[in-house]
């Protein structure tokens, strides 16, 4: 990955919702190692925030943050206005890469499942993902890059997970028909889908409950969990000019969870 675009000799900037923590904070850093600024939301905790731009700062590059809830569609026109000055800040008009990674869990059984629940999940992993995107393309330079982050549980179905991975799944469409459509521009669409990672989503569950760690592992080829850095690295990599020619594609990134 070269540290500037072509068509306008500025450095390549990256837009990661959820960026504060786990996969997303790895992601901005991994792209900052590789000479691209990002812009990153968090929802509520700053101080998060303002940690992943110093650990930007530190290796060189230049990272903003902003506020975003993308379970609230309603906010996204005044975010876009935010989003656009930020670029403008980092020296260019429009963005590069774009990574739908914000999310939040659900742990409930299909008959227990309210109206509630399902509708905040809605929101966030797919309806968000969808409006957000809308209305961020006009700032998308044309051969740019959408990664939309799904779920291993989109292709296995555990217990107690119906409606996320039921939006996860309905995302992994989304993004072929996004790839297929958006390929006019020259605009690669994929979906990255993580295993079992140890973060502190659903409440750190898989990187603070050990019986479960050991359970995730031994039906996984490579013989344990995930890691951030894991992630991180892969979606920088598929970012990058060796991966131009992947569009339209579901990339599992989970050392063989269930294969």
């Amino acid at each position: 990955m070269t540290s500037t675009n072509p068509a306008s000799n500025v450095t390549k900037i990256a837009l990661v919702t959820g960026g504060s923590r786990g996969i997303g904070r790895s992601t901005v850093l991994h792209l900052a190692a590789r000479g691209v600024d990002s812009i990153f939301t968090y929802r509520e905790n700053q101080a998060e925030a303002a940690n992943v731009v110093a650990a930007v700062e530190q290796q060189g590059r230049r990272a903003i943050a902003l506020k975003l809830d993308t379970g609230v569609a309603a906010s996204f026109d005044a975010f876009v206005g935010r989003a656009r000055t930020a670029i403008g800040e980092l020296g260019a008009e429009r963005f590069d890469f774009l990574v739908n990674n914000a999310g939040q869990s659900l742990h409930k059984a299909f008959d227990q499942t309210t109206e509630e629940e399902l509708d905040a999940i809605y929101n966030v992993h797919f309806k968000g993902v969808y409006l957000l995107t809308q209305k961020l393309l006009p700032l998308i330079v044309d051969g740019g890059r959408i990664i939309n982050i799904s779920s291993g549980l989109a292709r296995v179905s555990m217990p107690g997970s119906s409606a996320y991975g039921a939006m996860k799944g309905a995302v992994e469409v989304l993004t072929r028909y996004m790839a297929a459509e958006l390929g006019p521009r020259g605009i690669a669409v994929n979906t990255v889908a993580p295993g079992a990672v140890a973060t502190d989503f659903s409440g750190g569950m898989v990187r603070d409950t050990p019986a479960l760690a050991k359970r995730i592992s031994d039906m996984t080829a490579l013989g344990r969990v995930g890691l951030p850095d894991d992630l991180g690295a892969m979606i920088s990599s598929l970012l990058s000019d060796d991966n131009r020619w992947i569009s339209g594609q579901r990339i599992e990134v989970s050392g063989g969870m269930l294969v």
